[in-house]
């Protein structure tokens, strides 16, 4: 198949999953002929792969609630809207700043005055 994502996924290499991946959504291919999508329930890394075990899948029409994939094996992980958002209100945040001190002219007096 070459499942590569989709253009707002962000291609990560199964060893680099961690902690603070769980809870969030993933897809990867564990074989030829499949594509998987879900939310990541737990992670454990073992000699020579990863294994991921999805949230909510037991006993749901036969599928599988867990995939072991090599460790170098690109996952794609949707973007952590929180995390985006921090950042985005950080860079207004900072472009903000910039424009203030900026404001005014060179060599005013810029202290406060009553």
């Amino acid at each position: 198949m070459n499942y590569s994502g989709t253009g707002n996924e962000k291609a990560t290499a199964a060893h680099e999953l961690n902690r603070t991946h769980v809870g969030q959504t993933v897809s990867f291919e564990p074989d030829e002929f499949t594509v998987v999508f879900g939310k990541i329930a737990a992670i454990a890394r073992k000699e020579g792969g990863v294994t991921i075990a999805l949230q909510g899948v037991e006993g749901s029409g036969g599928l599988q609630s867990s995939y072991s994939i090599p460790g170098s094996q690109f996952v794609y992980l949707q973007p952590d809207m929180l995390t985006n958002t921090e950042s985005t209100i950080k860079d207004l945040f900072g472009k903000v700043q910039e424009n203030l001190r900026g404001s005014g002219h060179r060599g005013e007096d810029k202290t406060d005055r009553l």
